[in-house]
């Protein structure tokens, strides 16, 4: 197939461009600046140079494809408020024009990457895709609040018959992943990671080459109008890295940073546009991460598209190795 990707330089998009190439698709990406996307280059992968902002560039683009696949995005918690209009467009505007202009050039399929954060925090509960988070909750964060309203510009498309397919990835981590989870994750197995913050932090963890096969089975014959949950196994943070730890051959990092502590920091820190080692807003990251789960069921796209992810475990030892342990991927 003929297959447009935005966000193909990220790190979800790259490991989906790769599985497209892999299986003989022909793949245009959209990169910013193809000169810093390399990797992506290979037999069948055309990198084409765009910013997402041009509608009609975005049409002549998508001309003639046969799927349309819009991964790009931004994602940081704890930005400061000057930061806000730039990621309302990245997610919001950015997903309004993609989808737009992949509709009016005709595309048959268009594969929207969500996320399971749009659910809020789910406070213990492992919920599925018709779980709808009560308003009076309000939003964790700017990014909670963007992507949610992407989602549902999405879903205003699908109710005007758009051949929309959502996917929503969880705590998604591997190979190439620069996220501060990831880096975590990264730390404790080698040994290096000396405390815990914001450990009860509750997420669904999926290995990225798993979304990126979920998601493409979903783009092949996932129902138009669904959404599909692409996390994986539900854990609080500070056992996934525990996991990490003991799989690199070390013991879990014993100290734990106070989130009173950080909530007393919080004023002072934002006041100054972030402490050394902090994000420009602290207030908000701890809004989003103290005790807040975002567990959410893969049942459904187990069932209709037999998305089957890895064990935290299994994912920690394919990223990382195992030096720690004698266990094998199942």
């Amino acid at each position: 197939m003929r297959i447009l990707v935005t966000g193909g330089a990220g790190f979800i998009g790259r490991a989906v461009v790769a599985r497209l190439a892999d299986r003989g698709d022909e793949v245009t990406a959209l990169v910013r600046e193809p000169a810093r996307a390399g990797f992506l280059a290979r037999d069948g992968v055309t990198l084409v140079p765009s910013d997402l902002t041009d509608p009609a560039a975005l049409r002549d683009a998508m001309a003639g494809a046969d799927a349309v696949i819009h991964a790009a995005g931004s994602y940081r918690v704890g930005i400061p408020d000057d930061e806000r209009p730039a990621m309302w467009d990245a997610n919001v505007g950015t997903t309004e024009r993609v989808l737009d202009a992949a509709i009016e050039a005709g595309a048959p399929r268009i594969v929207y990457v969500s996320t399971n954060g749009i659910h809020g925090n789910t406070r213990g509960a492992i919920v599925d895709e018709t779980h709808r988070r009560p308003a009076a909750d309000g939003f964790l964060s700017w990014y909670d609040e963007t992507k949610l309203r992407a989602h549902e510009a999405a879903e205003a498309r699908i109710g005007r018959g758009a051949p929309v397919i959502i996917v929503q990835p969880g705590q998604t981590f591997g190979p190439h992943d620069h996220s501060a989870v990831g880096a975590q994750l990264a730390q404790a197995h080698a040994g290096r990671l000396r405390a815990v913050a914001f450990g009860d932090a509750g997420l669904a963890w999926a290995h990225v080459d798993d979304l990126a096969g979920g998601l493409l089975t979903a783009l092949d014959r996932g129902r138009i109008g669904e959404a599909y949950s692409l996390g994986g196994e539900c854990l609080r943070l500070r056992d996934a890295l525990a996991i990490a730890a003991r799989m690199g051959g070390h013991r879990p990092p014993r100290l734990t940073v106070p989130t009173r502590l950080l909530r007393l920091v919080a004023p002072v820190n934002d006041r100054v546009g972030g402490l050394p080692g902090m994000p420009p807003n602290l207030r908000e990251a701890v809004e989003a991460s103290d005790g807040v789960t975002y567990w959410v069921s893969n049942a459904k796209a187990g069932r209709e598209l037999g998305y089957a992810p890895r064990t935290v475990e299994q994912g920690i030892g394919d990223t990382f190795g195992r030096a720690g342990t004698g266990a094998t991927r199942g």
